[in-house]
Order: C-alpha cells, then sequence, then structure tokens
C-alpha cells in the first residue's frame, strides 16, 4: 500500500521541477512511511511513497522492465501475481524483484492496456511507455485505491490524495457549486467529480492514457447483473462459500503481520470465521466500542473472537474523539460528513499497533441488500406497481403535500415520507432515501446566489446515468448497482482508504473480490432480500459456522451519537466555528435556515445532528484547504 504522484508535461515539454515533484510526494507519507523513490526524464516525473507488505527489501519504486524503457509506480495490492509471475517468466521475461508491480510491467508489455483485465486486487497505478510517450493511469474495479488527476492540455498532475496535486499553487482551488451541492445530499463528492471545479478522479474500472495529442479516458470493467435462475438456493449458497473463502485466501499474501477487523456483524464475522479456518496461527483481530451504549456493539466483537479464539484488542472511543476531526478532515482531502469516518481512524489505528495489514468486511452489504432501507424500497416499489401512475403523481403527491411531518416516528410509519416516494419514480424514491438533506431542504439552506449558479441542476443527476444503465433487471438489482457505482466507492471505500492510511495500515475486502462480485450480480434478488431479512444467502451460507446470535441480530451501523456531541461536548465548539464572522459557509448557505436547525436542536424539538455534523465539516475544511 503506497502513495504514487506524477507530472507529465505533455503539451509544453518544460523539465519537471524536481523541488515540486518532491513535496508532492513527501505529503503523501503517511501513505508510506517505508521509503520513497523518484523518476525523472525531462518532461516527465513520477513520484512514490513506499508501505512495505511484500518484498520488504528488494521491492522499492519505481519499477522498470528489462529495458528501463518502462517504468510505474504502483500503490495496491495485486493477489494472483504469482501465478501472473510464472506465466510471464515461462513467456521469457525476466523479473529483478519478487513484487506484485513487476507483474504488471511485463504483462504490460504482452498486453498493453488491456493488461489491467488480469489483475485480481486492488490497485491504482501510473506507468510511462517512453517507446510510445504515453503515460498509462489505470484505478481498480472497484475503487478502492484513489487517484486524482489535473489536465489542462500542457500537463498532466496525477496522484493518490488531492492534496497532493494542491502543493502546485499554479492549480487554482475553484469552488464546484454542482460537487458542493451534492455533498450536502450525499455527504461526499462522488466521482468524477471532486470539490474543485478543475482537478477530477479517475472513475473505479477506469483507465487513462495520455500522450502529446491529448488524453483519453475509458472503461475496461463494469458489473453487469444478469440474473441466472438455473441454480436452486443450496447451489447458489455451495458455490459462495468457496468463492469467498477463496477470495479471503488469496488477501492472506503477505511477509508483515496481517489480521482482521471484527465489529462482530456479519461480514467481519465472515471474514474472520473464514480466516480463521485457513491461517494456522491464531487470528489477529481488532474492534472498538462506545461508553454510549445504544452505539456500542463491541459484546458481539468478543462473541465472534472468542467463538473462533482470536487474539482480540479492543479499545473505546471516547466522546473526545471531535478534537480529532481538524486532522481528520486533513486525511480526508474533500468535504466528507459521514461521521463513522472517526471510529474507522480509531479502529485502524487500534489495529496498526498490532498488524500492518487488515481483512475487512467492508461491501457485503452493497453486495447482498444488508442496508434496511433496501427492505423499504422495496416495499414502496411493491405497492407503486399497483397503483396507476396517474394516481400516484396526482391523489399521492396532494395527500403528500399536506400530510403533516414527523421524523420522531419509524419510518414505516411516516407517511409523509411514505407517500412522497409513491408519488415519485422508483429512481427517485431511492435518490430521496440516500439524501442527507431533501429537496425541501436543500433549497432552503443554499441563499439565492448560490441557486441561481446552479442554473437548475439537481444531484439525482449523479445517479440517474447509473440507473440508465441497468436495462431490464428487477428493482432491487438497480438499487444495488447504483449504490455499487455511488456509495460504495466514494463514501464507503474513501472512509476507509483514508482513514486505514491515515494510520499507514493496509485493509483488504474479500467481499469486493470481482470474482465474487461478478457471481453475485447473477443471484436472484429473493436470495439477497428475503421479507425483511437482508444478506439472506450469506447467512444460509455461514448459517453452520457462525454464531446463532451474530446471524440473527440486527443491523447496526457504525454510527457516533451525533445528536447528544451537538449539545453537549461539541456545542461551543461547533457553534464558535459555523457561525464565526468570516464563515466560509457564508458564500453559499442562509444563515437563518442554519439558526433555525441549530435553535431547533439544542431545544430537543428536532434531531439536525446529521446537517449540523455537514455545515461543521465543510467548514473545518475550508479552513484547512483553502484559507
Amino acid at each position: 500500500m503506497c502513495g504514487i504522484t506524477g507530472i507529465y508535461n505533455c503539451g509544453s515539454k518544460a523539465p519537471v521541477s524536481e523541488t515540486l515533484l518532491r513535496e508532492m510526494t513527501g505529503v503523501l507519507s503517511h501513505r508510506g512511511p517505508d521509503g520513497e523513490g523518484f523518476y525523472f526524464n525531462g518532461n516527465i516525473g513520477m513520484g512514490h511513497r513506499r508501505l512495505s507488505i511484500i518484498d520488504l527489501e528488494g521491492g522499492s519504486q519505481p519499477i522498470y522492465n528489462e529495458k528501463k524503457d518502462i517504468v510505474i509506480v504502483f500503490n495496491g495490492e495485486i493477489y494472483n501475481f504469482p501465478e501472473l509471475r510464472k506465466e510471464l517468466v515461462n513467456k521469457g521475461h525476466v523479473f529483478y524483484t519478487n513484487t506484485d508491480t513487476e507483474a504488471i510491467v511485463h504483462l504490460y508489455e504482452d498486453m498493453g492496456e488491456r493488461c489491467v483485465e488480469k489483475l485480481r486486487g486492488m490497485f491504482a497505478f501510473a506507468l510511462w511507455d517512453s517507446r510510445k510517450k504515453k503515460m498509462f493511469l489505470a484505478r481498480d474495479r472497484v475503487g478502492k485505491k484513489p487517484l486524482y488527476y489535473y489536465y489542462d492540455r500542457e500537463r498532466l498532475v496525477f496522484a493518490s490524495e488531492l492534496k497532493s496535486i494542491l502543493i502546485d499553487k499554479t492549480i487554482k482551488r475553484e469552488i464546484s457549486n454542482e460537487a458542493l451541492t451534492d455533498y450536502l445530499v450525499f455527504l461526499c463528492v462522488i466521482a468524477p467529480k471532486t470539490i474543485f471545479k478543475n482537478v477530477y478522479k479517475l472513475n473505479a474500472g477506469n483507465i487513462l492514457t495520455c500522450d502529446p495529442n491529448g488524453i483519453n479516458i475509458k472503461e475496461y470493467w463494469d458489473l453487469h447483473p444478469q440474473i441466472n435462475a438455473s441454480l436452486d438456493e443450496n447451489a447458489y449458497a455451495g458455490r459462495l462459500f468457496d468463492i469467498l473463502k477463496d477470495a479471503v485466501q488469496c488477501r492472506l499474501i503477505s511477509d508483515v503481520s496481517l489480521g482482521a477487523f471484527l465489529s462482530g456483524g456479519m461480514d467481519s464475522s465472515t471474514v474472520t470465521c473464514l480466516m480463521s479456518e485457513i491461517k494456522k496461527d491464531k487470528v489477529i483481530t481488532t474492534s472498538i466500542g462506545f461508553r454510549e451504549k445504544d452505539f456500542d456493539e463491541s459484546h458481539y466483537a468478543r462473541l465472534a473472537a472468542r467463538h473462533f479464539s482470536t487474539e482480540h484488542h479492543e479499545e473505546i472511543v471516547e466522546s473526545n474523539a471531535v478534537d480529532q476531526i481538524d486532522e481528520i478532515i486533513w486525511f480526508l482531502d474533500e468535504p466528507f460528513a459521514d461521521a463513522s469516518a472517526i471510529p474507522t481512524y480509531d479502529l485502524s489505528r487500534a489495529a496498526r499497533k498490532h498488524v500492518k495489514v487488515a481483512l475487512s468486511g467492508d461491501g457485503g452489504d452493497e453486495i447482498f441488500a444488508g442496508y434496511r432501507r433496501y427492505y423499504y424500497d422495496n416495499l414502496e416499489n411493491r405497492v407503486r406497481h399497483f397503483i396507476p401512475a396517474i394516481i400516484r403523481a396526482t391523489l399521492l403527491r396532494g395527500a403528500a403535500d399536506i400530510y403533516p411531518k414527523a421524523e420522531w416516528v419509524p419510518r414505516i410509519l411516516r407517511a409523509k415520507t411514505f407517500l412522497q416516494n409513491l408519488s415519485s419514480t422508483q429512481e427517485r424514491s431511492h435518490f430521496n432515501s440516500v439524501s442527507a438533506y431533501n429537496d425541501l431542504e436543500r433549497n432552503s439552506i443554499l441563499n439565492q446566489d448560490m441557486l441561481l449558479a446552479l442554473n437548475g441542476y439537481h444531484p439525482f443527476s449523479v445517479m440517474e446515468g447509473y440507473y440508465n444503465k441497468t436495462g431490464d433487471v428487477d428493482d432491487l438489482t438497480k438499487i444495488l448497482y447504483v449504490d455499487f457505482k455511488t456509495y460504495l466507492p466514494d463514501r464507503m471505500l474513501v472512509k476507509v482508504d483514508r482513514m486505514s492510511m491515515a494510520n499507514s495500515l493496509e485493509v483488504r475486502c474479500p467481499f469486493l473480490d470481482h470474482k465474487l462480485l461478478e457471481f453475485a450480480a447473477q443471484m436472484p434478488s429473493a436470495l439477497k432480500l428475503k421479507g425483511r431479512q437482508g444478506k439472506y444467502i450469506l447467512k444460509k451460507t455461514m448459517e453452520s459456522r457462525l454464531p446463532g446470535e451474530i446471524i440473527n441480530r440486527s443491523k447496526k451501523g457504525f454510527d457516533i451519537p451525533l445528536d447528544l456531541w451537538f449539545r453537549t461536548d461539541l456545542k461551543n465548539k461547533a457553534y464558535d466555528c459555523i457561525f464565526s464572522r468570516n464563515a466560509f459557509l457564508k458564500n453559499y448557505f442562509n444563515y437563518d435556515f442554519i439558526t433555525g436547525m441549530w435553535d431547533q436542536h439544542q431545544k430537543g424539538q428536532r434531531n439536525w445532528g446529521q446537517h449540523l455534523w455537514s455545515l461543521y465539516v465543510l467548514e473545518l475544511w475550508s479552513k484547512r484547504f483553502l484559507d
């Protein structure tokens, strides 16, 4: 696991500034504290920070081919590199390291850009082909590893993190109004946008090539749901177990200490279970807990740890953890308001005391419909199919407009939300269910200048294109695909990558193995969500191996008590920040609405914790990245 940077002056052909590139690379030292390396050749420069996992002595980067006319800097892990290496040696390629990185170089010699199709793992890399004067960037299929870039026809600048690109002071930090609006809705910025107009993220499963004629971006992989009804439930469970165990086993390759995150949930317990079956020695597991009982699930982690006889370590997150937020914002790069970044940071820090690599259960919810909202979305879709569109668009919408709103009741009894969703399409209903700010709240909090500048832009467009790609599949499959392309890579995986890398910890996700993903995409939806039960097929697959208390427990997110913190420990600090005289927020937001939110929250009239958190984080981010 590493950090990469690079500059290609493709248009100007000016020599790359060594001072600039070294500074860009240095700011990524947390991603690779074990060493650094550089390649300079006229108008080309590439930098690398290394976290040593494979071939500790001989794996320094950049890495070259035999003739040294191809050079690569790489971030990630290729789990099938031993097989690839064997094939390439049989073809006559000569290796001078035992790294997975070198396999990519020789694979590129044979296959060109199609080399990414044979890679099983997580990665972001930059490869310079001096013969063709071409820079080749690639990002893994799911988006585990990040890759930012800036291009202005004269030069291509790229890096693992946005802060590295911003070291170049000639690159303007101009806020994207659309990205800022997306942030309010999704609590993050969805690729390919970034918070700045002129800097972008390379989408997952994409490659970018750059030569003196310009850049070209294309997709090399996508998940194509095609239901296979020829297998029965038991056959699916049997094959799922084999594929999942293989995904875990190939991720155990390491020359350093390796363990697992263990929350006591279905996904992390499954990974720990399979690791304990494969590894000869005890699995090292780490979990965190909270003093607040409503948010603490550490007893489930202890239960799983005892069941699998792991070497278990546990730490408690205190309410003063909010003091870390300024540091966490620095590592996150962009405004990011998923507050579970805090416990993820603490979990990574705790795990790093014992291991250098940790396996996690990330991805299980998005693949096998584990979130509660999938049940509610599915329920609304079933009702929607029985009511003619004209009735939904008129009578139900009218009823929704006059129905009082009550946030305190269970969602299934929130008739206003239910009626609003039924009066919309499935796509807009799903958008509503994942939006932190609904349309009314978003239009109320943005000031008039911002609304005019948006010129009718709506964040739904972020998801709309992915809905249109799904074709003729069932409603749940559509929703899962959209979340796989948006929520998973740009929120869940960003959180895990940035917080683990902040602690120089590599995290591997067996559920996101592309072979497992392609198999799961063939499963009928009824095997993922059966009645109210999400992850049905995974539970059936693991029912003989996991404790019943874990199999049957209710889903619990990795949440923190924001509502309480904004009335206690965080209250004064957040108020002084959000309502400061020169607040960045005043350029974009309506402070009458913000004041109303704050007062209602303090009086306990409504829980605005998540909304206030998004504003607090944004203001802190502006002070760190704009001031």
